[in-house]
């Protein structure tokens, strides 16, 4: 009698129970590994999913998915944070050392480092709020990518679980409790590159610990060496499941490297430096990370809680040069920025399962918490990483807590409902080195979101989705009243203050579809409104608060799987961005992303080859308001191949930049001074119209690139 109430009642909620809690899936259909622990929320149901498990009846948008291990077996990345790109729509570039967070493009967006691309690393926050460098920077360098078990996506403020930086977006990325087997790996390859991954997992006490060392060299092709070390350590102890059971985990990232940053393309024209030249050689960094995580969860036939808990210690060194000497001829315009911080924070969620009347219907509760205690903010003026003067040096405190709430009703089996509210509560206390810009502040933003699902019909579904969110802006911005900069002319003259919270808003019309057997399609019209957009000053290296603004596009994604050897996906993304107050300058907003698209063939045969093959395109884009100047496009090819010697012995090949495309990773356009320029009337030290020459700025894309790895498992 037991079994038949608890199947009757599985199917009366299994409109909406298999994603919350029982399933994890790709926006392509497919699910998790079966032989992974985490798959079902309810451990006394064993549930079965075929090899192309239907999201129809599941999802609440068209543009949420979820990635899988298999889908990252077959894909070579030149760096770790390019597992985001599987996420569709979404570009990873980088615009200085590989040490640095990474440049994300998303939805008409250049989110900078992650402004507005909310992620998450076992529930863990990544973005920093009033980072050193930039507003909500996301450094993804200490994922080790053989590590991530899956990857779960959202665009567009719709969920009430997210908050800030999550108006374009949001991803979680969930790490793997235990191995299938332990093994070591070693990897080399083109300009120096070396790596060692050891990982593995034991029984102990009745659980599972699991530890991997991961320790990478790398010089890259550029003409001055980047030296880049990077050491990774992770140890995990688990007991359970995901959904019915426990984690604590220790984390210790450290990198330094030295940067090629962004030259200016006169300086490769005129042939003062090659394409891959510097034009500051100590440019470069120095990064630490260090976490305690704790994750637990219980799920019951009628509720489920989860606790995340952290705590870590952060630190940024970071110098750079963007325009040479257009501020300061005799030093040049190097720049440190360092950030040094400790980070407490959690979130408590419960769901509830139950029935308003005969419908299925879900609740679901939620509080978060953050405090960043921010020892050090700082902006130096240095030549050759020495430090001769301070813009700033500020001690921050930022503590937020958010309370949310959804409701998730089937009125019907073919209409389901959606509606959530989340409120953010902030509070800002700022120390500054100069007095006038010390202060404190409180402010709060409450978001709400709604979202209707109508099918399936015919193997089709349609999605309705409306929702606010929000991003905050830099806590120094928000008690600022005089310029800090005696670089600038209003050095020491009054300016406004930020507003501490920008609200954005943003609609979705979507539909999903399996009409073609093994074809997995959607496609999402969206658009999305913010009262002030972040804009990149290149002189200075960071972001200020500019005009509101108007994204909208549509996206086509399509996953097809007609075998277990073939996995084949496409996307496309076409936005248009453009600012909404009409002005002289222009509407268009510099370096939105406006047209990307992506393709990849993985092949894995019942035999001991396997192949991957992914294409990337990443389309031209306004680098200033007129669009009268835009940036070139670019289209890379990678490939990985794998082979099976023996039970315990693999190895792998990656090509990266196959055909060895001379494209950009990034464009700017903005004044500067070279060295060579000083005799002129924009850049001498003397002249009174001294106001450098307006040029791209650019970071080509890594030459082609080999490597070779050897894994013995064991």
């Amino acid at each position: 009698m037991s079994r038949f109430i608890i199947q009757s009642r599985l199917r009366s909620w299994q409109a909406f129970l298999p994603f919350c809690c029982a399933f994890h899936v790709h926006a392509g259909g497919l699910p998790l590994d079966s032989n992974q622990v985490e798959e079902t929320s309810l451990p006394t149901i064993t549930v079965t999913a075929p090899l192309t498990f239907n999201l129809l009846g599941v999802a609440n948008t068209a543009s949420q998915g979820t990635v899988t291990q298999a889908q990252l077996k077959n894909r070579p990345l030149l760096r770790p944070a390019e597992i985001l790109e599987t996420v569709p729509g979404l570009i990873v570039t980088q615009h200085s050392g590989d040490g640095k967070a990474n440049q994300y493009f998303l939805r008409g967006f250049n989110l900078d480092h992650g402004t507005d691309l909310a992620s998450f690393v076992d529930g863990v926050s990544v973005n920093m709020p009033s980072h050193a460098h930039g507003q909500g920077y996301s450094d993804l360098n200490f994922l080790i990518p053989e590590l991530v078990n899956f990857i779960q996506y959202r665009k567009g403020p719709y969920n009430a679980a997210d908050g800030d930086f999550a108006s374009a977006g949001s991803v979680r990325i969930e790490q793997m409790r235990q191995l299938k087997e332990n093994f070591v790996e070693l990897t080399g390859g083109s300009f120096g590159y070396e790596r060692l991954l050891a990982a593995g997992t034991t029984e102990y006490l009745g659980g599972q610990l699991l530890g991997a060392v991961d320790v990478s060299h790398s010089n890259g092709p550029w003409d001055v060496a980047e030296n880049s070390e990077k050491q990774n350590v992770q140890l995990r102890y688990s007991r359970g499941t995901l959904n019915d059971g426990w984690s604590l985990a220790f984390s210790h990232y450290q990198s330094d490297w030295g940067s090629t940053d962004q030259v200016a393309q006169r300086a490769i024209d005129d042939g003062l430096i090659g394409r891959y030249g510097s034009l500051n050689p100590s440019d470069g960094g120095e990064t630490k990370r260090t976490a305690l995580t704790f994750n637990w969860a219980d799920t019951t036939l009628t509720e489920q809680r989860k606790l995340d808990l952290f705590a870590l210690h952060y630190k940024l060194n970071l110098f750079s040069d963007f325009t040479y000497y257009l501020n300061d001829p005799i030093h040049g315009d190097q720049f440190e920025q360092l950030d040094e911080r400790n980070v407490f924070g959690g979130r408590y969620e419960q769901s509830f399962f139950s029935n308003l009347l005969t419908y299925p219907m879900q609740n679901k509760f939620g509080i978060s918490a953050r405090h960043d205690a921010i020892s050090s903010d700082g902006l130096f003026l240095t030549e050759n990483r020495v430090r001769y003067a301070t813009i700033s040096d500020d001690k921050v405190n930022e503590t937020t807590v958010a309370l949310y709430a959804e409701n998730t009703l089937n009125w019907t089996p073919y209409f389901r409902s959606t509606f959530g509210l989340r409120t953010d509560f902030y509070h800002f206390d700022v120390d500054a080195n100069i007095a006038q810009n010390s202060g404190n502040l409180n402010a709060h933003k409450t978001s709400p979101k709604i979202g209707f699902v109508f099918g399936p019909f015919g193997k089709t579904e349609y999605y309705l989705n409306y929702g606010y969110g929000f991003h905050s802006n830099d806590a120094r911005g928000t008690t600022l009243r005089i310029n800090p900069d005696p670089r600038d002319a209003g050095y020491l003259s009054p300016v406004n203050t930020v507003s501490p919270l920008v609200r954005t808003k943003g609609g979705e019309l979507g539909l999903r579809t399996e009409i073609l057997p093994h074809l997995h399609s959607t496609i999402a019209l969206w658009q999305l409104d913010s009262d002030s957009e972040l804009v990149f000053v290149g002189d200075a290296g960071t972001t200020e608060a500019s005009r509101p603004s108007r994204r909208r596009g549509i996206e086509w994604t399509n996953y097809y799987q007609p075998s277990k050897a073939w996995q084949i996906d496409f996307d496309a993304a076409f936005s248009q961005a453009k600012f909404t107050d009409d002005d002289l300058v222009g509407n268009h907003i510099p370096d939105a992303i406006g047209t990307t698209s992506s393709m990849g063939i993985a092949y894995t045969p019942n035999s001991p080859w396997s192949v991957g093959l992914r294409l990337r395109y990443f389309g031209p884009r306004p680098l200033i308001e007129d669009n009268s100047v835009r940036s070139t496009a670019s289209t890379l090819v990678n490939a990985q191949a794998g082979y099976q010697f023996s039970k315990h012995l693999s190895g792998k090949l990656e090509i990266l930049n196959l055909f060895n495309r001379q494209v950009n990773d990034i464009e700017y356009l903005y004044n500067s001074c070279l060295r060579s320029d000083s005799a002129t009337a924009e850049c001498s030290a003397s002249s009174t119209n001294r106001e450098g020459f307006l040029d791209r700025h650019i970071h080509p894309a890594e030459s082609r690139a080999v490597r070779a790895s050897l894994r013995v498992s064991f």
